[in-house]
């Protein structure tokens, strides 16, 4: 049952979000939105509200709004043929994904039970008010909507890094070595299992992190220790040695200063106010756009691999794995993929939200739209990239698998 819900929950909670800005945002700007999807494929639930269709489809590997556009039905041949009979306005998705796979059309002639002949397509025969579809909205609205989806991520991001800082308080790794290597510059100073160190040249030291990220930045000179041991303060001078290091993100390589000490892995708690847990939360937040900007440079750079991305799979074992150490790993996990989904959906690929939004600058720079056929080459190139990622995660995913089961 873990194995279902675990993942349910971390990576639709994600995508509800996600779609849930977009809506939003598409609401407050007039433009006419006939469904909400969670999810893609057969429906398993909907319930049309107002003017709006809610759907839970059956395959929860994203979601979708429609909105209304002059163009749609150009691109919904282009993804796998028209969904509206003739003389219907049709609809589109908030950023072209949600276009690629639908499962019904909201008309009569194909038994729907909720037909309305006071309602708006495609629900009804009433065609949608040109003012009312998305291309009809300024470059300032229709902006607004495409980077809403990645703002509400990036806002549930925070709020959960926040509330966990809250309910929970602030994790670390006491600075207490537990081991010291012979022959390096820490044993040659005398320190010892046990230690603490409070401070480095008169600073105080919060956590062991505090303690590495500041001797990794000492690349010349000695640092003085103020260490504790056996409940007497004592002063040790230590010269760390510069060793070439793959950085653990980017793979890049990085010269740092090392002594050779490793921690007592036994975490703490530090309590926080609400001031403090907000600023930390707002931290994390920053901390974990920072890594997933330094991967994807990475890709692009050749430092990093592809075969160290993962797909649903591997989200899948990432959200049952932190679901079994406790509901503080799993709303971390939430934070994390929430941050991760906002910084992919910004890269300038059409079928994503930063390949709408500069496909809706360039053609405003250009003072008109692009031509049919120009937008179908451009569409066709987005959903090859997005395939070939696709088929790259999955590959990997399933290749962990096979070595985790050859094991």
């Amino acid at each position: 049952m873990l194995a279902i819900l675990a993942p349910l929950l971390v990576f639709g909670l994600v995508v509800f979000v996600h779609e849930l800005g977009h809506f939003v945002a598409a609401k407050l700007c007039g433009v006419y939105a006939p469904r909400f999807s969670i999810g893609f494929g057969p429906a398993l639930l909907r319930r049309r509200v107002g003017e709006t269709e809610y759907v839970l489809a059956a395959l929860p590997l994203g979601g979708y709004v429609r909105m209304a556009s002059r163009e749609d039905e150009a691109m919904a041949l282009l993804e796998g043929g028209g969904e509206h009979p003739p003389g219907s306005v049709p609809t589109t998705g908030a950023n072209a994904a949600g276009r690629a796979i639908d499962d019904h059309a909201g008309d009569p002639h194909r038994g729907r039970k909720d037909w309305d002949p006071e309602a708006m397509a495609p629900f009804g025969p009433r065609p949608v008010p040109e003012h009312r579809w998305f291309e009809s909205k300024s470059l300032a609205a229709r902006l607004f909507i495409l980077l809403a989806g990645v703002a509400m991520n990036v806002v549930l991001a925070y709020v959960v890094y926040a509330g966990s800082f809250v309910a929970y308080g602030r994790p670390y790794v006491p600075a207490v070595v537990d081991s010291v290597i012979a022959g390096r510059p820490a044993a040659a100073a005398g320190l010892q299992r046990g230690d603490s160190i409070v401070a480095i040249d008169g600073a105080p030291v919060r956590s062991w992190i505090d303690l590495v990220d500041r001797l990794q930045a000492r690349t010349s000179g000695a640092a003085t220790l103020e260490v504790v041991r056996g409940g007497t303060r004592r002063s040790l001078v230590v010269t760390p040695r510069l060793e070439e290091v793959p950085d653990p993100i980017t793979g890049e390589v990085r010269r740092v200063g090392r002594i050779g000490v490793a921690p007592r892995l036994t975490p703490a708690r530090e309590r926080l106010g609400i001031g403090e847990a907000l600023a930390e939360g707002g931290r994390a937040t920053w901390s974990s756009a920072t890594s997933v900007v330094g991967v994807v440079r990475g890709l692009f750079r050749g430092s990093v691999g592809v075969s160290n991305l993962g797909g649903p799979i591997a989200i899948a074992r990432t959200s049952v794995a932190a679901a079994r150490d406790g509901f503080e790993t799993l709303l971390s996990l939430v934070a994390f993929l929430s941050i991760n989904i906002a910084i992919l959906n910004l890269l300038p690929i059409p079928v994503l939200d930063g390949g709408q939004v500069l496909l809706n600058v360039l053609e405003a720079a250009k003072g008109s739209a692009f031509s049919l056929r120009t937008r179908e080459y451009i569409l066709r190139a987005g959903i090859v990239a997005i395939a070939l990622l696709f088929v790259t995660v999955m590959w990997n995913d399933l290749a962990r698998l096979a070595g985790d089961f050859l094991r």
